[in-house]
């Protein structure tokens, strides 16, 4: 497996592109887990109000914790022990919330991954913030023909499309054949619909903060759900 990505060559020199997530985001913990600290895009940070038009990133989704992000990170902290010794990897992962929750954990080895290498950034200087180790991986592993030599897979909020909510969920169908355990966040997305929570079960439901409500379209809850 190829972990880390070249975002020299993706990118140019680093300490630049740091240097604007920094500008357009704050360091936060006012969230579900407050014992994980990130680069946020919060309220009252410029970028929070500003034109699509305007932004410096494309779709800097990975400046939000989202719900589901949250309340898988959450149930990862509150059961550490469902994943000591475990290799762990985030599908997806943005800012890299639940991949830096898995890395609290005992004896685990995890995988950050995520296609876009301004969110591999954002996800290093997160785990650095939190003093974890994680490896990196900006691959799209949708279209790889290889399945994943993991025992977990996490996979925060992203049935937000009802097209790649499909190949997702095939393809986790896939890696469940191996035995491989899969964890879901998700504040109750369409995209999640009744047939595919049929092949899930509910772990835990946790209820929002006033602000989570906001910024996440009004879901009100989120759910981790276990394939």
């Amino acid at each position: 497996m190829r972990y880390l990505f070249n975002l020299n060559t993706a990118l140019g020199r680093r300490p630049s592109l740091r240097s604007k997530i920094r500008k357009c985001t704050e360091i936060s913990n006012e969230h579900m887990t407050p014992e994980i600290k990130l680069h946020l895009i919060t309220a009252s940070c410029p970028l929070w109000h500003s034109n699509a038009d305007k932004c410096i990133f494309i779709d800097p989704y990975w400046g939000f914790y989202w719900a589901g992000g949250q309340a898988l990170s959450r149930y990862i902290l509150d059961n550490k022990k469902l994943f000591k010794g475990k290799n762990v990897i985030d599908i997806g992962s943005g800012s890299g919330a639940c991949a830096i929750a898995a890395a609290c954990c005992d004896d685990v080895t995890v995988i950050a991954n995520d296609i876009d290498p301004v969110a591999c950034e954002v996800i290093s200087m997160n785990s650095r913030l939190n003093n974890v180790k994680i490896h990196i991986n900006n691959q799209n592993l949708l279209l790889s023909s290889l399945l994943m030599k993991v025992d977990v897979i996490l996979i925060g909020d992203l049935f937000y499309d009802s097209e790649f909510g499909d190949i997702l969920f095939q393809w986790l169908l896939k890696c469940r054949k191996n035995a491989i355990s899969i964890f879901i966040g998700d504040p109750g997305r369409y995209v999640l619909d009744y047939n595919k929570k049929k092949q899930l079960s509910l772990v835990k439901e946790y209820s929002l903060s006033d602000n989570a409500i906001l910024e996440n379209c009004g879901f009100s809850s989120a759910y981790v759900w276990q394939m």
